[in-house]
């Protein structure tokens, strides 16, 4: 349980002190792929991390996950505004909203509501995802013009050749988790 309050910890200050923030928001594809999961993880390994009587009052706020489910994917799709990136590198007050809003309302919403989630309504947020990574990385990739004003244009073409192949990765992971044999269960007691 420690381990995760430090791991977390830790992936935050990576991702918000002035050096390595300056060096992961300096190329859009590290920004995004890079920077912004950190953050996420960072609070659901601090979420996770949690006391179980506040995670049982929480719980009470956040009936099947539904709740917290809903506001991390608004949240996310917040941030994944080419306008929204370029206001966090101009901005402090909005760089400082990324570097809150991300942690406390997606990674901690995501890992307070994922385990009461129904199977169905995980498969749901993963079809969203799927959407969403799919619908930026051909955004980014057939975009004419730069869509954040901060990075080249090549930035932002190389963005969304990664989303798209990320994508192709979740769905041959997906193909092969069903279609693969399940291991076979030993229940002679031997």
């Amino acid at each position: 349980m420690k381990y995760r309050v430090f791991l977390g910890s830790g992936l935050f200050i990576a991702a918000v002190l002035p050096p390595a923030a300056a060096q992961l928001e300096a190329i859009l594809v590290w920004h995004v792929l890079l920077q912004l999961p950190m953050l996420a993880l960072a609070g659901w390994l601090l979420a996770r991390s949690l006391p179980a009587r506040l995670i049982a009052v929480i719980g009470r706020y956040n009936e099947y996950g539904i709740p917290g489910i809903l506001i991390a994917i608004f949240v996310s799709l917040c941030w994944m505004l080419p306008r929204a990136l370029d206001a966090a590198l101009e901005l402090p007050m909005v760089a400082l909203a990324k570097y809150v809003s991300i942690p406390l309302l997606i990674g901690a919403p995501l890992a307070l509501s994922w385990p009461h989630m129904h199977v169905i309504a995980r498969g749901l947020v993963w079809i969203e995802l799927l959407a969403m990574l799919l619908r930026l990385g051909w955004l980014y990739l057939v975009a004419p013009t730069r869509l954040c004003n901060n990075y080249v244009l090549g930035d932002q073409i190389l963005l969304g050749k990664l989303l798209l192949i990320i994508s192709a990765t979740i769905v041959v992971c997906w193909v092969v988790r069903l279609f693969a044999p399940l291991p076979a269960l030993n229940h002679s007691g031997t």
